[in-house]
């Protein structure tokens, strides 16, 4: 039980339901959340974090990359609680911008505007 409440702890803020959410449509760096959401590294990073402990969010390298993907352990409780939010909250206007944006943050374009951005996307947060 103690592993479920940390779970549903982790998803009691929005921001870290916006990042399942987006984690849902694809794998993406800190670079490319940063973007989506409108919101600092270190934010996304911390987000992550507790996303990560919760057993939510893996993360894995490609290259210079870091991705963060969702967990998907079938059976798992945090594999069911991820399957049942897949089903909510696509309708809302919010959701939706935050899909749009995701869809046209580029890493490539983003990080690889000066060195400090893009040492911060390769570097596991």
């Amino acid at each position: 039980m103690k592993e479920l409440v940390k779970i549903f702890k982790a998803l009691s803020d929005p921001a870290r339901i916006k990042i399942v959410k987006l984690l849902e449509k694809k794998d993406m760096c800190v670079c490319e959340l940063k973007e989506a959401l409108g919101i600092g590294q270190s934010n996304v990073s911390h987000h992550l974090r507790i996303l990560k402990e919760a057993g939510l969010v893996c993360d894995f390298k490609d290259g210079l990359w870091v991705n963060y993907t969702l967990s998907r352990e079938k059976g798992s409780d945090e594999g069911k609680v991820l399957k049942m939010m897949s089903g909510l909250i696509n309708d809302s206007e919010d959701i939706k911008n935050y899909l749009k944006k995701a869809k046209t943050a580029d890493r490539e374009r983003i990080c690889c505007k000066s060195n400090s951005a893009k040492s911060s996307c390769s570097k596991n947060k």
